[in-house]
């Protein structure tokens, strides 16, 4: 999937540090960035494509995905965190695409989805499950070299990924293109509801 790379920041979405590691488990655990309200679950409601005309398609790079993994934290005086995610990556090794489902041990799960920076903000991310009804997740912040679109996970959608097989997932670039790249489902739930690759007991600072 081909999207440019815009060094400029977006100036109604404000950016944090590049700590690449720490935002992995702990978004769910902070508000949006700098008094920004999170969208409430009603947004992720299916979307209507007349919202954001595009001007057209545009072919995507070629995207590499590898597995689908669990990672949970348990840091020092929180409940267990855990997050299932996949990352994509270009030929050069750069990563293009990477999708979290985070979510706590006692209930609340929340999606994020990262992207390169260059986007068309107001048009956020779209995402449907073998070509059914879309959701449209909100992006929320960024970093230097990506763009967050985050929001709670609903439940309908998290169904559908774990009976599903390919996640389309749809940006629109600053040239007003609209860029999808799908992504596999096959091992999701088998990973959501099974050990995690990694456990990590250890205090993290926010």
């Amino acid at each position: 999937m081909s999207i440019p790379y815009r060094s400029r920041r977006p100036q109604y979405l404000p950016a944090v540090g590049s700590t690449f590691a720490v935002l992995l488990l702990l978004t769910a655990n902070c508000s949006l960035a700098q008094g920004q309200q999170a969208p409430s679950p009603g947004n992720a409601a299916k979307t209507d494509p007349a919202e954001v005309p595009t001007r057209g398609e545009r072919t995507p790079r070629e995207i590499k995905y590898g597995d689908w993994r669990k990672v949970c934290v348990k840091a020092a005086g929180a409940k267990m965190l855990c997050r299932t995610s996949i990352t994509g990556t270009f030929d050069t090794g750069q990563t293009a695409v990477r999708v979290d489902l985070i979510e706590r041990v006692d209930g609340g799960a929340r999606l994020q989805l990262f992207v390169p920076v260059g986007m068309y903000l107001q048009a956020g991310v779209t995402l449907s499950v073998d070509q059914k009804e879309s959701y449209r997740i909100p992006y929320t912040w960024c970093l230097t070299n990506a763009c967050i679109a985050a929001l709670p996970a609903d439940p309908k959608l998290v169904t559908e990924m774990e009976s599903g097989r390919a996640l389309a997932l749809e940006v629109v670039d600053s040239n007003i293109l609209s860029v999808t790249t799908s992504i596999p489902l096959e091992r999701f739930g088998a990973v959501r509801h099974g050990t995690p690759t990694q456990t990590l007991d250890q205090a993290v600072d926010e």
